[in-house]
């Protein structure tokens, strides 16, 4: 048998123990998203993703990071942005269960949030169980190890100490260093021509995960590279498209899971 690949970066990296989330045995079909960046300045992308929550037919809809394009604490959902996302939610969650795992953008996103919104949160990765196999979840960030410099920055900031000074400042004061963090990262994306130039995942450390997760199918966001590639022999993974209805070159799609397997299809259309 053909070992699986190990790098540097993964050797120095313990495989997490995932969280199993078994399915409702009544199930049909979840739905997967990530990468929406939902911000003031993507009003078609929020729109879509309205009439998706609100419109889909399958029985979950699970967001795998990045909802949000910036969210500097639970204090946010009182106005603006924050306040009609949990409108929408309030009202999706009456009609299916939608589940939330936290992104390198959403991250704070915290138990009154989530309690508003009606959101299932899922830790980082999770192994969901249904439709007779296993699949892991995951936002994706973790495993892009060559980007040692956005590590050592995901160490700092998701330190329970560092969250806990963080929003404990005044609200402007976060909104101000969640702009300039923001502006830093879109500065960076900059200097790269497009997404297949940005960090990827460490397929060795994937592989880990999957061994560890007893899993052969990784599904995860981030990277903006929608695609399905086979990891090695028996694990494949499925990335999930980011969404952009407000600039070109314009892109929205839903990963689908039902007994059938994983397709991706289109997001319910908008109205009219």
């Amino acid at each position: 048998m053909t070992s699986e690949p190990e790098s540097a970066q993964a050797a120095q990296v313990t495989a997490p123990v995932a969280m199993e989330w078994v399915l409702p045995a009544h199930w049909q079909a979840v739905d997967f998203i990530s990468d929406l960046h939902l911000g003031e300045d993507t009003p078609r992308t929020f729109a879509a993703w309205e009439a998706h929550l609100l419109g889909t037919a399958s029985d979950a809809v699970v967001m795998l990071g990045d909802w949000l394009e910036m969210w500097v604490g639970d204090d946010g959902r009182f106005g603006g942005l924050g306040r009609r996302c949990v409108e929408v939610l309030q009202c999706a969650s009456t009609q299916r269960h939608i589940a939330f795992m936290a992104g390198n953008r959403d991250f704070l996103i915290g138990p009154a949030m989530l309690a508003d919104c009606g959101l299932h949160g899922l830790p980082d990765p999770t192994v969901a169980v249904g439709f007779g196999t296993r699949v892991l979840l995951s936002h994706g960030d973790a495993l892009c190890l060559a980007d040692t410099a956005y590590q050592q920055f995901r160490s700092l900031v998701r330190a329970p100490d560092w969250q806990q000074q963080f929003l404990a400042l005044p609200a402007a004061e976060r909104a101000r260093i969640g702009a300039q963090v923001r502006h830093q990262s879109e500065q960076k994306k900059q200097g790269d021509s497009s997404p297949r130039d940005w960090a990827d995942i460490d397929v060795p450390a994937a592989l880990a995960w999957l061994r560890m997760a007893d899993s052969p199918t990784l599904v995860h966001g981030h990277t903006h590279r929608p695609a399905t590639e086979l990891l090695a022999p028996g694990r494949t993974r499925h990335v999930l498209s980011d969404w952009d209805l407000d600039h070109a070159p314009l892109r929205a799609e839903v990963l689908r899971w039902t007994a059938s397997g994983l397709q991706r299809v289109a997001p319910v259309a908008l109205p009219g």
